[in-house]
């Protein structure tokens, strides 16, 4: 190749961060070679301090939200009962003060008995609805993970900062047979015409005993009524995406959904490895080949392994990210903490690898 094609070709590949070589994961799960690089702010919510020690272990699985003209962050405390839904509130989503945990462990034999978390939110003009992360089972102490069955239960209240109130309500539960045989864990609620869709994070456990997750999609007229679910999912399970944060951006009239990942070694060790994000004219309708990374080891300031659920939240002329990792090279589950990334607003689909043939 004559010298100048060459550094043509390998601008190409390198321009803005958007282009970069697939990443090959070990048992031959999809990947991505799109790029949406945000730019990583570093930690904003360190774990600790926090009242009642609601997050002594750990602060991770954030949900940003807004009311007025303050801004509200719901995340797992790892405290010295159980992972609960736990609050901090911000007027410039950088600061943030915590308010401690907002809902309790439900009585023993309950679904939500050993961790009560995970709590994404929706305003429906009148009062605010929580769906949030229920299951009976977790492991030992003091980390008290929680563990499968993993399900979707529901509160209101009548400001984002509560009083939170259970209602009698389980939206999804895991189902056998299903996409969703071992989790049915809340996402993002959005109005679609007349009826209410949420994005739901489904996972099932095949003949050879892997996990594969996906992105399920279930439909309502009333949030304190039942919810129908798909009988298929929006992507395919071997995606292995779960958690969602839906952004619609107006200049293009798409929807951007934001998924964690889940990657795997060569030891077979799975972990959330990046931040991935899908675009769509329809929030019903999705297609495995439009996505992108938006966060990983390559653009994150302070973790180079593990990235964990994302967040969004327009702020001005940028998009915020929100994500949790332990930092550095580790993958536990514990003693994470909050970290922020910025995308530059109107957002913009990228391109793809194979040169003169943008998405």
């Amino acid at each position: 190749m004559h010298i100048s094609n060459f550094l043509i070709f390998l601008c190409l590949f390198t321009v803005a961060g958007e282009r970069t070589p697939k990443t090959r994961y070990a048992d031959g799960r999809p990947s991505t070679a799109m790029r949406m690089n945000a730019q990583d702010q570093g930690i904003v919510l360190k774990h600790g301090n926090c009242p009642g020690n609601c997050d002594e272990y750990g602060a991770r699985d954030a949900w940003v939200f807004k009311s007025g003209s303050n801004f509200y962050l719901h995340y797992d405390g790892a405290g010295p009962k159980a992972w609960l839904t736990s609050l901090a509130t911000s007027t410039d989503l950088i600061h943030w003060t915590k308010k401690g945990a907002v809902i309790e462990l439900g009585p023993p034999g309950s679904p939500d008995s050993a961790s009560a978390a995970y709590g994404t939110t929706y305003w429906n003009g009148f009062k605010w609805f929580m769906f949030y992360l229920g299951t009976p089972n977790v492991t030992s102490p003091p980390d008290r993970i929680p563990n499968f069955p993993y399900m979707t239960l529901e509160a209101e209240a009548p400001k984002p900062t509560g009083p939170w109130r259970k209602l009698n309500l389980r939206p999804f539960r895991p189902e056998p047979g299903t996409f969703y045989s071992v989790t049915a864990s809340p996402g993002s609620v959005v109005k679609d015409g007349s009826e209410y869709i949420q994005l739901f994070s489904a996972a099932t456990v095949d003949k050879n005993h892997r996990i594969k997750r996906t992105i399920g999609l279930a439909r309502t007229t009333n949030l304190e009524k039942s919810w129908t679910i798909a009988l298929s999912p929006v992507l395919p399970p071997e995606e292995q995406i779960e958690n969602t944060s839906l952004y619609y951006e107006k200049t293009s009239k798409l929807w951007y959904m934001f998924v964690n990942h889940i990657g795997i070694d060569k030891k077979g060790l799975e972990y959330t490895d990046s931040i991935w994000v899908y675009w769509s004219k329809n929030v019903q309708k999705w297609n495995a080949k439009d996505k992108a990374v938006v966060l990983d080891g390559q653009n994150c300031t302070w973790a180079k392994r593990c990235i964990g659920l994302p967040t969004v939240m327009p702020y001005g002329r940028r998009l915020a990210v929100f994500y949790d990792s332990p930092g550095g090279d580790r993958t536990t589950h514990m003693h994470r903490n909050i970290g922020l990334a910025w995308l530059s607003l109107p957002l913009r689909t990228p391109v793809s690898l194979s040169v003169g043939q943008p998405r």
